[in-house]
């Protein structure tokens, strides 16, 4: 008898060969055979008229914090999600001294949008080095977990302030190559670094002040153990993204490692550019360098409310700095005094075209909830008022609570994103799941990818699809085991209606530490989830106590436990 098996499905294998009948048997945590199975299984799952394929990887997250109170990566988990990547944009929460944990909290805050309350209320700092986390978030986890660690987070670790203020001497880099060794040790399944974000002061993270020669040693670590470099390049300017993966080549045949690079936006308006961005991928890969572009599925839909700090702001400094560092009544205040009302009005006014491009998406009042749906110029004729002052006066009446869409500002045709999305050297990611949760909706993903890209589009088959986040994601990463339906593989599986399969409509939710809000898609058309041969997730009982997740690369597992 086995433990478990799934019988009468459609195996999409993740190699991206035709999709098969057969059943599949389950023994622990591993798949013991695939074909006809006479044998009964203690459990069993009836997978007809359904996919059944390897757990989704999803490579670009940020549910360090969230892990610490939810092992499951809620949503993730119940769209397919068995793997996620963590610690990416050059953040980690460890390595990590006492000293300098609301420095990283306002990084998280300003860069990933994770709200400070939730880390106050949701976080118990109980650890400093990388191994301690790990073993943290080791305890309750139903997902696997690949947890990078973060340059900027070294950088803070050796050099204290300093960090942020100037390159590295050969004794700090001695000791940065030292701590890095630290946390590959521990688990580590990589490097994060960033050439553009900021802190919550609006300067350069630390990561950004680290030259070549930096960036080189930390790069022969990762040689040492054959491990992954991601990096957030300049990607609003094609040539120094290509700039950047320029260097990520070097890096990756002086080192023999894997390297990526996220975000690839692909939009009508700069097609040429990224044509050219992957023209030159290209040309690395066939010098024998690995640089990976990640491009995500969605189009790019922010929403934001005044109340909340949002990168949508950052280009108007009188706007952020009131909306960063002022209380609700000195917000209110600063939109309502004449004086400074026009100021900021100002600021704001060349970029009309953004604001008429906005819809009204909620609020709490009973006497505005008739405009939710209206666009600001719809709602701007009725008040006799631009689309700008329609939102200022929006946002006082509902005292901050009024939550506006931009919707399809990017990313969003299907030409240019299937062409990119089936690109041979395209890693699909950059989900950012766990981050910008009052921005947008990260979870839905691959329902989009199988929905849209495969099912209504027609642009990508499924196995071509899952193998593009299942085995491909594997082998980039280095994770062993998995990403493949096979005899002896770790038992990651999902079951799937290939006919059903989507993202759900975009809700706001209150499950966040501190009576936090967030925006989630429910999942649509995923029938069972399976990590490590346990049931974690299904669309019947939804998620399970049969918690197996591990940190991978599972090679490292309990290393500093």
């Amino acid at each position: 008898m086995y433990d478990l098996v799934i019988r009468n499905g459609r195996i999409v294998d993740g190699s991206g060969l035709p999709a098969y009948s057969a059943d599949i048997a389950v023994n622990g945590d591993r798949i013991a055979r695939i074909g006809h199975i006479a044998a009964a299984g203690r459990r069993e799952i009836d997978a007809t008229g359904k996919i059944v394929a390897p757990g989704f990887i999803d490579p670009h997250t940020h549910f360090d914090a969230q892990l610490l109170w939810d092992g499951y990566a809620k949503p993730a988990l119940s769209h397919g999600i068995t793997t996620v990547v963590a610690g990416n944009c050059s953040l980690s929460l460890a390595p990590l001294k006492a000293e300098h944990r609301m420095k990283l909290v306002g990084m998280f805050n300003q860069i990933e949008e994770m709200p400070l309350k939730a880390f106050r209320e949701g976080v118990v700092w109980d650890w400093e080095s990388f191994g301690d986390y790990l073993a943290r978030i080791r305890k309750g986890l139903a997902i696997n977990v690949g947890q990078l660690v973060g340059h900027s987070v070294i950088r803070l670790w050796v050099m204290g302030d300093a960090a942020m203020e100037r390159t590295a001497n050969p004794q700090e880099i001695s000791a940065m190559q030292a701590l890095l060794r630290e946390c590959l040790d521990a688990g580590a399944i990589g490097l994060s670094t960033s050439y553009v974000d900021m802190d919550e002061t609006l300067k350069p993270v630390p990561s950004r002040y680290a030259d070549a020669d930096e960036v080189d040693a930390l790069a022969s670590v990762l040689s040492e153990y054959g491990r992954v470099l991601q990096i957030v390049p300049e990607f609003y300017d094609p040539d120094l993204t290509i700039a950047r993966l320029d260097q990520l080549a070097e890096l990756s045949l002086k080192h023999s490692i894997p390297t990526t690079f996220s975000p690839l936006f692909v939009s009508a308006d700069n097609a040429k550019a990224v044509a050219r961005v992957m023209a030159r991928v290209d040309e690395q890969f066939s010098r024998g360098a690995r640089v990976w572009p990640q491009v995500q599925t969605r189009p790019i839909d922010i929403s934001f409310s005044f109340a909340v700090p949002s990168l949508i702001f950052i280009r108007f400094p009188g706007w952020y700095n009131v909306m960063r560092f002022g209380t609700l009544d000195e917000i209110i205040a600063a939109f309502s005094e004449p004086e400074s009302r026009a100021k900021l009005i100002a600021e704001a006014t060349p970029m009309m075209g953004l604001w008429s491009f906005l819809r009204l998406r909620q609020v709490a009042s009973a006497a505005n909830q008739p405009l939710v749906g209206k666009t600001l110029v719809e709602i701007s004729q009725l008040r006799g008022v631009t689309p700008l002052e329609a939102m200022i006066d929006l946002s006082i009446e509902e005292k901050l609570d009024a939550h506006f869409l931009a919707e399809g500002m990017g990313h969003n045709q299907d030409a240019e994103v299937g062409g990119l999305l089936r690109h041979p050297r395209v890693h699909i990611g950059a989900s950012d799941g766990g981050a910008h949760i009052l921005s947008f909706s990260t979870y839905g993903d691959t329902g989009y990818l199988f929905g849209h890209f495969v099912r209504d589009a027609g642009m990508l088959t499924v196995e071509e699809a899952v193998k593009k986040i299942t085995s491909d994601t594997a082998a980039i990463w280095g994770i062993p085991d998995r990403g493949l339906l096979q005899a002896g593989q770790i038992a990651d599986i999902v079951v799937f209606d290939a006919a059903a399969i989507d993202r759900g409509a975009e809700v706001y939710v209150q499950d966040v530490p501190g009576d936090g809000s967030r925006y989630v898609r429910d999942a649509r058309g995923v029938d069972t989830v399976i990590v490590g041969g346990g049931v974690a997730w299904s669309a019947a009982d939804g998620y399970s106590a049969d918690a197996r997740g591990v940190i991978v690369p599972a090679a490292l597992e309990g290393a500093a436990a």
